[in-house]
């Protein structure tokens, strides 16, 4: 695919709205809203990677309240012709088809290869890949077992919402930021990933979530391993303008 003249396509990830609670949170939404209102004059896609809200849930009927600004500007942006793309994270990795359904935004649980003006892409949310992060890939595999989530859903919304988003803010395992510090590239787990699939296969860029920490970083022969930090503290994002990739901070 390539980009008109003036396009570009834009990566965000980790917003974690709804955290440490509605009140704290709604600032950052607002602030997240209006980088939407600002890239949508000339996006030709957005890339959303995971973690929008702190916690999701779908039963069947009921889906969390709030950010209805947030998911209204969504809307408001689908409806326009601008593709979105989510990838679903560790914390909203209950996601089914409610984004499908109600917004047109198609839905990924794990990576998927893009080529953009002939550039190739590796793209995810970057949760439980590489060799470390044993704690929370048990973890997944209980919240990800069919018989797990339907005992959850005979929860009433009322508990099971509040039980979880104690649970999200609290537990370091789910929430991912027991360290905020650059571990260096033989630690850090999403370049050792980014590495191994190289292995294998050519990107020019291997683009993640989860870290909350904004970094590139070249791992291969004309191919970077980006994160893209979050919009709790750092409010970075990713552009690619067709020739060169980078992250930018709103």
């Amino acid at each position: 695919m390539q980009l008109p003249n003036n396009k570009k396509i834009y990566f965000a990830s980790d917003q974690h709205f709804g955290a440490p609670t509605p009140e704290l949170s709604f600032p950052r939404e607002q602030k997240f809203v209006a980088w939407l209102d600002e890239v949508k004059g000339d996006a030709e896609a957005i890339f959303l990677l995971g973690d929008l809200f702190d916690f999701w849930f779908e039963y069947k009927t009921v889906v969390p309240k709030g950010f209805i600004r947030v998911l209204g500007k969504l809307a408001e942006i689908r409806d326009s012709g601008i593709p979105i793309y989510f990838f679903v994270g560790n914390h909203d990795l209950w996601m089914e088809d409610y984004f499908q359904k109600e917004l047109n935004i198609p839905v990924f649980h794990d990576n998927q290869e893009y080529t953009f003006a002939d550039k190739t892409f590796l793209i995810g949310h970057g949760d439980g890949k590489g060799p470390g992060d044993l704690g929370y890939k048990r973890m997944k595999k209980i919240f990800t077992n069919p018989f797990f989530k339907w005992l959850f859903r005979w929860l009433h919304p009322d508990i099971g919402v509040k039980l979880a988003q104690y649970l999200s803010v609290k537990n370091k395992l789910i929430s991912g930021d027991e360290d905020v510090t650059f571990l260096g590239e033989d630690n850090e787990w999403l370049i050792l990933y980014s590495k191994r699939k190289l292995e294998t296969k050519h990107y020019n860029y291997l683009i993640f979530g989860h870290r909350h920490l904004p970094m590139k970083v070249t791992v291969g022969e004309n191919a970077e391993y980006v994160n893209l930090g979050d919009w709790i503290t750092y409010f970075t994002y990713g552009v690619f303008d067709g020739e060169n990739f980078e992250i930018k901070k709103h």
